[in-house]
């Protein structure tokens, strides 16, 4: 059940929210949720319900033996069972298939028998409710929470529908207090309301649109791909990811306003960041930091040497990369991403040196930064070097969403031929066939909206009279009702209405 669907807009939510009202305490509201969050994946899922209530149960039971353990070593132990069972379960949906076609390759080549394990269905959402488990069980043996006595309510940790099939990933220190004290208040309500419509126009009045050139573009014969249609599939798609996956945020993050919860944020306007390091502390940001807080770190982190910080930044990002597909192209895409963290602090920490070597204390900030281009004194060289980090990462950033699109590793590279200059010189696809008038004002208004709008407006309203500020509210609900109006139109309509996320 999509949150851009009629069914979920106008049936699902408003009956939840009024028997989720209707109920007094906070014990039936949790069951009320639970039972909708049940139903909500059910509705797409029925027959592989049972992997996410085994994970619930299994998950429950152990942390519980955890923290009842006086013996650290059993705790050690059940603690590794427990990660061996969380993982050995997302392997065999996700990675069962890619690991026999691969082995299948090898053993083709051997003249050996082959492996057969027939078709695997991957359960919706399976990837983020495993680590939502995870982070539960790591949590309750480190400490920082407590295990949760409460079937119920670790039900509802688990399969919440807001964040259940495609994020934020909620670690459990972040909300275990919230599901028994968590308040409720008009205030909390329209914020709520108003981030899920803007998340609802980030999908239906933005990625949807920019999807249907992207796909059009995408599927063309390799030999009619030109400069310029290449490199307008790839800022397409560079757009229709970052305002699909951050649409469908804002509306968990509203959806979870609504019933009183606080959910983390996910992205911070990647597009604006000035180095690939700061690019990732921006873009799908729960899953960063679920991967630094108990991946990188546990790692060693940046506490051991350059080339072994460099090494485990490799791993982190080969592991994120196969986190979001069975695929090779998903492991050199989060590879790709981990070698530009890797240069970047190699490149920092050179810099670092020399500042030092030359005695110049004020530019060893300057040198930390994490961006290529080099910091300068001067006014002119200072812009000039924002707007070639700016660009460094754009470029980079567009380049490696060619190869999470493609559909192989030949088609990317058709399209990396044509973007570097080398492909089709013409073809029997014009430009003007994708690049409409209404695409390219897309494009711009997506362009205008990844920029950190929030925090000029803020500024902006910090100049203006206090009697004006009576203005600013009944602006921006007249700006979320017309965003809602014509948001609703699409999905009336039945407009092309693709996810990106839930195929992970």
């Amino acid at each position: 059940m999509l949150f851009s669907s009629c069914i979920f807009l106008f049936l699902f939510l408003p009956a939840v929210l009024l028997v989720y009202f209707c109920a007094r305490s906070i014990f039936w509201r949790n069951i009320v949720l639970l039972l909708a969050s049940l139903f909500f994946y059910s509705w797409g899922e029925l027959s592989y319900c049972w992997v996410m209530l085994s994970v619930i149960a299994v998950n429950y039971i152990t942390a519980m033996m955890i923290e009842d353990s006086k013996s650290a070593n059993s705790r050690k132990l059940i603690l590794t069972l427990t990660i061996i069972g969380n993982l050995g379960l997302l392997a065999w949906f996700k990675y069962a298939g890619f690991l026999a076609e691969n082995a299948n390759g090898v053993l083709a080549a051997l003249k050996m028998p082959m492996v057969n394990l027939g078709v695997i269905h991957l359960p919706l959402g399976i990837s983020f409710f495993v680590f939502h488990s995870l982070s539960y069980v790591v949590d309750v043996f480190r400490g920082t929470a407590t295990a949760q006595r409460n079937p119920f309510n670790m039900g509802l940790y688990i399969s919440l529908f807001p964040q259940l099939v495609a994020g934020p990933i909620v670690r459990y220190h972040d909300v275990c207090d919230q599901l028994t004290q968590r308040s409720h208040n008009m205030d909390k309500f329209t914020e709520g309301i108003r981030r899920f419509v803007t998340g609802l126009g980030k999908k239906m009045l933005i990625a949807n649109a920019l999807a249907i050139p992207t796909d059009q573009i995408f599927q063309l014969p390799h030999s009619e791909i030109t400069m310029q249609l290449a490199w307008l599939g790839a800022i397409c798609y560079t757009f229709q990811i970052y305002f699909d996956f951050s649409g469908y945020s804002d509306m968990a993050v509203g959806l979870g306003l609504l019933f009183g919860f606080k959910l983390p944020e996910n992205f911070n306007h990647p597009y604006s960041a000035k180095s690939m390091r700061e690019f990732w502390q921006r873009w799908h940001m729960s899953l960063s930091n679920w991967f630094r807080d108990y991946l990188y770190i546990p790692l060693g982190g940046n506490k051991v040497s350059e080339s072994r910080t460099c090494w485990n930044l490799l791993v982190v990002f080969f592991l994120c990369g196969l986190w979001h597909g069975a695929n090779w192209q998903f492991v050199a895409w989060g590879l790709y991403h981990g070698g530009f963290l890797g240069a970047e602090r190699l490149l920092s920490e050179k810099g670092r040196q020399t500042a030092s070597q030359s005695g110049l204390a004020g530019s060893r900030q300057n040198a930390g930064a994490a961006g290529i281009a080099p910091a300068s004194s001067g006014k002119s060289n200072s812009v000039l070097s924002i707007v070639a980090n700016h660009a460094y990462v754009a470029l980079a950033v567009i380049f490696g969403w060619v190869l999470f699109r493609a559909e192989s590793f030949p088609q990317a590279m058709v399209f990396y031929k044509a973007m570097l200059g080398f492909g089709a010189q013409s073809s029997s696809y014009p430009i003007a066939a994708f690049l409409t008038s209404e695409v390219a004002c897309l494009i711009v208004i997506a362009l205008f909206f990844s920029l950190p709008l929030r925090v000029y407006g803020h500024k902006i309203l910090a100049a203006v009279p206090a009697w004006k500020e009576q203005l600013v509210s009944p602006m921006r609900t007249a700006w979320a009702m017309a965003i809602f109006a014509l948001s609703t139109l699409e999905v009336a309509s039945g407009t092309y209405n693709p996810f990106i996320y839930f195929r992970f």
